[in-house]
């Protein structure tokens, strides 16, 4: 059975978002590709709208997840590309994310501001890499 460690280093500030550290053992490492905010038929969810495009792509994300015997738990580190951030935007997504790991040790997570992504529709894209038996 995988085993996944959430470290709070001493020092570092503890923020309940995130893992400063996870450390993984089990028989896979699956690496997700950077899911973005369209359905099954490719059409985007949530023009404009920051909150659901957010929801959507962490559906996309247990979608994934589920096709590899996985679920949100499983993951050990994400990273979420934001078009034209600000900090103000944060807890937007925080909001929206963290619905899919309540009552859960949160990943490791880097957020990065990105001018644009592969289309002019998407405002997010998050990655993830997930350890399973």
């Amino acid at each position: 059975m995988s085993k996944l460690e959430h470290l709070r280093p001493s020092g570092l500030h503890h923020n309940p978002a995130y893992s400063h550290v996870v450390v993984a053992s089990g028989a896979r490492t699956v690496y997700i590709s950077g899911q973005v905010s369209v359905d099954e038929e490719g059409r985007v969810v949530g023009p404009g709208d920051l909150a659901a495009q957010t929801t959507q792509v962490m559906q996309n994300l247990g979608l994934a997840l589920k096709s590899v015997g996985a679920s949100y738990a499983n993951i050990v580190k994400i990273t979420t590309f934001v078009v034209d951030y600000k900090p103000e935007l944060r807890p937007i997504i925080g909001k929206a994310r963290s619905v899919f790991f309540e009552g859960k040790e949160p990943p490791a997570s880097t957020l990065v501001g990105v001018t644009a992504l592969a289309a002019p529709e998407w405002l997010i894209e998050i990655e993830a890499v997930a350890v399973v038996d």
